[in-house]
């Protein structure tokens, strides 16, 4: 039962990797479709997806992670998220090999990022969360502080590609 201090995230897999975002940034999850390319943005900009009749930049987050690319599939999902910046809110579509499930964690159980043993940047890590084995899902869950994984110079080539 979720306590009055749990937040819900959506939880994705990048190979046998778990990452998180907050509920409260993700505004819908979209079945995989070629984004729309465009010229001269960053490797990972994979172009627009077309969300409800506008563009949306859509990125690959194997790609930004530094992570090898794949091909996509039939789990492959987008999800379009409202990214709170500084002096705006971006929507932002990232691509990942699947979408799991909604769980909610208490920040009691959200430890401090690693700085190293990790093969991503930590400053983009918010915490992990350890999974209960016993569940099936054991291991970690790495909560993706959002912000943080786009850069201001991101943001502004994001912005400019929408």
């Amino acid at each position: 039962m979720a306590g009055a201090a749990d937040q819900q995230y959506v939880t994705l897999g990048l190979g046998a990797e778990v990452f998180a975002v907050s509920v409260a940034h993700v505004r819908e999850i979209l079945d995989y479709q070629a984004p729309f390319a465009i010229p001269e943005g960053p490797s990972y900009l994979m172009g627009l997806t077309d969300v409800r009749g506008r563009g949306t930049p859509t990125i690959d987050l194997r790609l930004k992670l530094g992570l090898p690319a794949v091909q996509p599939n039939g789990a492959t999902r987008i999800l379009v998220l409202d990214v709170p910046l500084e002096d705006r809110v971006l929507s932002l579509g990232l691509i990942a090999d699947r979408v799991i499930e909604v769980v909610a964690f208490s920040e009691d159980q959200v430890e401090a990022a690693p700085d190293i043993g990790v093969p991503w940047r930590s400053e983009y890590i918010r915490g992990v969360v350890r999974r209960d084995s016993s569940s099936g899902n054991g291991g970690f869950v790495v909560i993706f502080d959002l912000a943080r994984l786009l850069t201001s110079q991101d943001a502004a080539a994001l912005s400019q590609a929408a």
